[in-house]
């Protein structure tokens, strides 16, 4: 055992105890077994870990380390799984014919205007002769479906399997709902058989489809289909902060590029804008 080093008190003290003894007895160290790490503490049960919540298993998860084999099977599957969702997708909708596809949250309320006003909206979009295609699930998809159902018209539903918010509604075609796991298989879905967006408010969700389809056009990826966002008091910040910093303070777009959309306020404007552009052309898949 380690002689210990001490204060002048304590050593005092302690001379005083052992006096006459003939022999030095030496006290033990308080923080020999003491737990130097929080492993340690857990390990000897005076701490012990709270439960791992299930976001933290999946980020774990990321960090095991795999062994080829394992990365090849799971590798090959996810391969064939993605594959099986484009077939289901292109199977099911290359006949369905002209569509527009609307976008906008999932949490808006059949009692809230933007509601109704998508349901309007699909429905005149059927009246002129197109199909609509949403995300499938409630709120701004649900009003989609339904005002597509309401007119007889085609009504595509392209669902995504989530934890949370997301499951079909019930104003879709039978033949015409498809579920996905992947998000980009989906917004090719979106994009390939939509002649036109309608995007309504939404979250980040209807954000990423809006950007992806400018992107799209921007890049010439596909041809420059109309985008329409609907509401003017929700769009009006979002495209002022890209004229004023994407395109006037870092030039990261050019000026030409703020036409890529229109924002309106109304069903009938926003349905004008789809039938002036198609006017003149033949209406097909994209790509």
């Amino acid at each position: 055992m380690t002689k210990l080093r001490k204060t002048s008190k304590t050593k005092l003290n302690d001379e005083s105890l052992n006096t006459g003894s003939g022999q030095t007895i030496l006290q033990p160290d308080a923080n020999e077994n003491k737990a130097k790490t929080i492993t340690d503490l857990r390990e000897s049960g005076e701490v012990t870990a709270p439960p791992a919540s299930e976001e933290d298993i999946r980020i774990r998860r990321a960090f095991v380390d795999k062994d080829w084999n394992e990365i090849k099977i799971a590798d090959s599957w996810q391969i064939f799984k993605v594959m099986s969702e484009f077939v289901e997708g292109f199977e099911k909708l290359s006949k369905i014919g002209p569509c527009v596809s609307i976008f906008g949250s999932a949490r808006t309320k059949s009692t809230h205007k933007y509601y109704q006003m998508a349901e309007e909206i699909a429905a005149k979009l059927v009246r002129h002769g197109y199909g609509v295609i949403t995300g499938g699930g409630p709120g701004i998809m649900e009003a989609g479906n339904k005002g597509a159902h309401s007119e007889g018209g085609k009504s595509v539903g392209l669902n995504i399997q989530l934890p949370f918010e997301q499951f079909n509604n019930i104003y879709i075609d039978s033949d015409k709902l498809i579920n996905f796991d992947y998000f980009f298989v989906r917004k090719v879905m979106f994009v390939k058989y939509a002649q036109g967006f309608i995007v309504m408010p939404g979250g980040f969700g209807t954000l990423d489809e809006l950007f992806e389809a400018i992107t799209l056009i921007q890049t010439r990826k596909i041809g420059a289909f109309p985008i329409v966002l609907v509401g003017r008091s929700f769009w009006e910040g979002l495209l002022k902060w890209v004229a004023d910093v994407m395109l006037t303070m870092e030039s990261n777009i050019s000026p030409e590029d703020l036409d890529l959309v229109h924002i309106v306020d109304d069903a009938t404007e926003a349905v004008k804008i789809i039938d002036d552009f198609y006017s003149k052309y033949l209406l097909s898949p994209n790509f």
